[in-house]
């Protein structure tokens, strides 16, 4: 007998379920939902996505972060030898106890499997099944895959594979990924590769970033989906137990963001030469103005249709009144 898919507003409400409280909060990984975390290399990612892994197995607090009960998770990670992973761990769970011993479940084959193939699909998807898990590691995600990440159509079927894996298995994915080379300070979603292809299948976005290279502290950024985000937070790594700990909230700065003024592109533009491609222009506001893509953008659609800026061949480059000034000025002798 076929149920019923047409359903009025009544109905619906009737028949929908609850939502489910996030298995980590407050709102960092939704039930079945995909969390990305991304941050310059050597940063933490991994120690971190080991911290959680650990937590959401013994149903512990850490970290700052909030877990309901414990959860059975499996990790498929590609950075470390079996043994060096294993000892990792150990450390770890020197400060947790045994809680998490009978729900995390560690893949010792994923290396080499590949979810952009039908063969590794199904062997992340058996590794799934076969333990019950209710989260799924992948660290990372460069590593499970053989597509062109500056390709987004490329980008878009990797995660279309993702979003199987997470309908087939009923499980929430957490996806280490890297980010791009250069990243403003307000950006987060945005920042990581192929981030418009992620944006379309990602729930939350955690961002690690150092505040002080002299320092074992990390600040994390967050976006969600369908939340506002939390406020910045600190971190800081213990180096015996490999734990991180809360040191605090940092108070977010964005209402220091200022405009981006027509002159701002305009002198973004000088600094780069003569002329500069569109993505070259927008990062260089972005850096010297501290802004995000988003504001960067409409500043340089502004300063073209003032024309205040030439497109010429898919380059940018100052008119000609405006770039005979800028050389004058550049050729002046320090004051």
């Amino acid at each position: 007998m076929n149920e019923k898919s047409v359903l009025s507003l009544g109905e619906l409400l009737r028949c929908a379920p609850e939502p489910e409280p996030a298995l980590i909060g407050p709102g960092l990984l939704p039930a079945a939902g995909i969390l990305f975390v991304g941050g310059e290399p050597k940063v933490g990612k991994s120690l971190l996505v080991a911290n959680l892994a650990l937590a959401l197995a013994a149903g512990s607090s850490r970290a700052g972060f909030e877990v309901a009960g414990p959860r059975r998770v499996l990790i498929c990670q590609f950075e470390l030898p079996t043994g060096q992973f294993a000892q990792r761990l150990a450390a770890m769970r020197e400060a947790l106890g045994a809680g998490a011993d009978d729900n995390l479940f560690v893949d010792t084959r994923a290396a080499g499997q590949l979810l952009s193939t039908t063969a590794g699909l199904h062997h992340f998807l058996s590794a799934a099944r076969s333990v019950a898990a209710q989260v799924i590691v992948i660290d990372p995600l460069y590593s499970a895959h053989d597509q062109d990440e500056n390709d987004t159509r490329a980008m878009a079927a990797l995660c279309q594979t993702l979003l199987r894996l997470r309908e087939a298995s009923g499980a929430a994915l957490v996806v280490v990924h890297h980010v791009r080379k250069s990243v403003a300070r307000y950006e987060v979603g945005s920042a990581f590769r192929g981030s418009s292809a992620l944006n379309a299948v990602g729930d939350s976005y955690l961002l690690l970033t150092r505040p002080s290279p002299e320092l074992p502290t990390v600040e994390l950024r967050f976006q969600f989906r369908y939340a506002a985000p939390l406020e910045p937070r600190l971190l800081t790594l213990d180096p015996a137990t490999l734990w991180f700990t809360a040191t605090g909230s940092r108070q977010s700065s964005s209402p220091s963001r200022r405009k981006v003024e027509r002159a701002d592109v305009q002198a973004a533009l000088v600094s780069l030469g003569s002329q500069a491609a569109y993505g070259q222009l927008r990062d260089a506001v972005m850096a010297a103005c501290e802004c995000s893509k988003r504001t960067a953008q409409l500043a340089l659609a502004d300063a073209w249709q003032a024309g205040r800026v030439v497109r010429d061949n898919g380059l940018y480059r100052l008119p000609s009144q405006f770039a005979a000034g800028s050389r004058r000025l550049q050729n002046q002798p320090a004051g």
